[in-house]
């Protein structure tokens, strides 16, 4: 088979992972020119694959872990380096190679740095181990393993001008922003799962145990805890917003969305009085869509970068 068409098959295959399963990506992708789009849509099929392995409970912790480990492996023979040592070649995956051939070709059209998605998989790799989280610094700490090493490569298909470490500072912040977004949504799930992505030491700072977790309970504590994270997230949120301004205009729309819909996710929380035990805080399409247009107004108003 022609290795055009081969690699058409593999992008296709990451677009039809992302068709099913981002919800709010998807959106932010819609108007990025197609050779962006397409190696978005790569970057998050390998995102989606890894948090799967790793969330998996039809699979024992070791096999889990195999499968994060072979991934890994595979990731270094499709985006090899100066210095790799000798990989045995992992036996063929119809569903994982397709998406490495995407994955490597996105890399090398891009420069997208090896480690930045490797620190995915590692990410993925300690929700096998830990669950807990004693403070504030360790959930920082996996937040970039898991949000914003996907923000740094994404920033290289986004493509930008400007100093390359303030640009992947913020970059940095996005994800984190987007990440604690995600958990404070998600509380009810993780602690069904036994894994709680808060900051020990801020709970109990708050007066809140697991036992108020596990039965779902709000109150006044509850609601003082939970304004203080969205409050953290949203600050974060304010330190990446010089981002759009660096990221090329034909790619901005891209953290702009991104941004506006996740910071609505928060508003739809705190409409919940932080009652996140009882629905999860979600946006339908229509909801998703007027948020987008909202984004591409506010990047077409803003300064531009050529």
């Amino acid at each position: 088979m022609d290795g055009r068409v081969d690699l058409d098959a593999a992008y296709a295959h990451c677009h039809d992972v992302v068709a099913a399963r981002a919800k709010n990506f998807i959106y932010s992708f819609m108007l990025l020119p197609p050779a962006r789009r397409r190696g978005l849509e790569a970057i998050y099929a390998y995102c989606r694959v890894a948090d799967d392995f790793a969330d998996d409970d039809g699979l024992e912790t070791a096999e889990r872990a195999r499968l994060l480990a072979d991934l890994r492996v595979r990731l270094q023979l499709a985006l090899p380096e100066a210095g790799d040592a000798a990989q045995e070649r992992p036996g063929p995956d119809a569903e994982l190679d397709p998406l490495l051939l995407a994955l490597a070709d996105t890399a090398q059209r891009f420069q997208i740095e090896r480690h930045d998605l490797d620190l995915v998989a590692i990410g993925c790799e300690q929700d096998l181990i830990k669950a807990r989280y004693a403070n504030w610094d360790e959930l920082r700490d996996y937040c970039y393993h898991v949000a914003s090493s996907v923000g740094l490569a994404c920033l290289e298909v986004f493509g930008y001008r400007g100093p390359s470490a303030e640009v992947r500072t913020l970059g940095v912040d996005l994800g984190l922003a987007m990440q604690l977004t995600n958990i404070i949504r998600d509380v009810r799930e993780d602690v069904e799962r036994d894994r709680i992505y808060l900051p020990a030491d801020e709970l109990a700072q708050f007066g809140i145990d697991e036992e108020q977790l596990r039965a779902g309970r709000v109150d006044d504590k509850w609601r003082e805890f939970l304004a203080f994270q969205v409050a953290r997230a949203r600050e974060l949120f304010a330190k990446a917003a010089p981002l759009e301004r660096y990221v090329r205009r034909r790619s901005r729309i891209c953290p702009a969305a991104l941004t506006t819909i996740y910071q609505a996710v928060l508003g739809e929380v705190e409409a919940a009085d932080y009652d996140v035990f009882s629905r999860r805080a979600s946006l339908s399409g229509r909801r998703k869509l007027g948020l987008l247009g909202q984004a591409f107004g506010r990047t077409i108003a803003g300064a531009l970068v050529p």
